[in-house]
């Protein structure tokens, strides 16, 4: 039996899931994230995956680095989306453009094979 070596997890992987950490709640406000250096040991990744996938959801407004204290979830200003908030309507965000894709996909074969059907029968069938 032919085993297969899983991939290890990119940047983009781990921002995702710890994206739906804070959505979820595991990581409230003000919690800090595991340590880089332990999350990428626990992936088998380079430090600098990590390092990519928070500035991620730093980029996100989800989180903040604090030098020598580790990356925090934001605490939001009086009026704003907790990061909880923001994680789950990016989370929703990223499911519609999944649909979305996945319809204009759909719509892209249909007018290949539209194209294909009239350069094959260019008359329309009409005589």
């Amino acid at each position: 039996m032919e085993s297969k070596a899983e991939k290890p997890k990119s940047a983009k992987d781990i921002a995702a899931e710890l994206r739906d950490g804070i959505a979820a709640g595991v990581y409230p406000a003000g919690k800090r994230l595991p340590a880089a250096r332990a999350l990428a040991q626990r992936y088998g990744v380079a430090l600098m995956t990590v390092q990519s996938a928070y500035q991620q959801l730093a980029t996100d407004g989800l989180v903040e680095g604090r030098r020598g204290s580790g990356t925090y979830v934001i605490d939001p200003k009086k009026g704003e989306p907790t990061a909880q908030e923001a994680a789950a309507g990016l989370r929703e965000l990223q499911e519609q453009l999944k649909h979305v894709t996945s319809q204009l996909a759909d719509l892209t074969e249909r007018v290949a094979r539209l194209e294909e059907d009239h350069l094959a029968n260019p008359s329309g069938g009409d005589k």
